[in-house]
């Protein structure tokens, strides 16, 4: 093989400290990009944020590797990122309140069964997103729901309403209907034999 094969794809044009502090500058520009942008981008709810998503992902790249195409620097590159998010995720965990203010909190869409417009106008989620979101999880539709809250990490939560004691007594009583509907079939049915 061509020497120039091996030094175009493991020789660095970078210093290695270069390659190291790319990544890790752009990681905390994202997660306060992130952050600012809000929950919504984190839950991809459409096709407009899942665009953006993959074209942010491109528009960093070159800023995390800089000219260098080589394998090397993507390796480089890569396990600083993967160490950085891991170290980042580490501290945190043992940092409760630093975690939720670079995470956010949850937030309540749907409280005691009433939709709160202003919540999702805040995280400029449409109520027919919300209840696009709702269907994905099994829910015919938002009358259905008790309380849905919207994650951190951009999921939403769904709550299922329970009955009402009317109803969980009328569906009780249909049920135990059915019941001596049966014991009267088998009786008739024992009779004519």
């Amino acid at each position: 093989m061509d020497a120039k094969i091996w030094s175009d794809m493991f020789y660095l044009g970078l210093p290695v400290l270069e390659k190291i502090l790319r990544p890790v500058i752009i990681y905390a520009v994202l997660i306060v990009g992130l952050r600012l942008a809000g929950k919504r981008e984190l839950a991809q709810l459409n096709t407009f944020d899942l665009v953006v998503l993959l074209t942010l992902s491109n528009t960093v790249q070159n800023a995390i590797i800089g000219d260098d195409n080589t394998v090397t620097g993507g390796v480089i590159g890569a396990a600083t990122l993967l160490l950085v998010n891991y170290l980042v995720v580490r501290f945190l965990y043992g940092h409760k309140r630093l975690d939720e203010m670079v995470e956010g909190h949850s937030d309540a869409l749907i409280e005691n069964g009433q939709v709160r417009l202003d919540r999702l106008e805040k995280e400029i989620i449409t109520p027919a997103e919300l209840e696009s979101a709702a269907h994905k999880q099994g829910f015919a539709s938002l009358e259905e729901v008790e309380r849905a809250i919207l994650e951190p990490g951009g999921t939403i939560s769904f709550i299922r309403k329970e009955p009402p004691p009317e109803a969980a007594r009328h569906d009780e009583l249909i049920a135990r209907l059915d019941q001596i509907a049966r014991e009267l079939a088998a009786l008739r049915a024992a009779q004519a034999h």
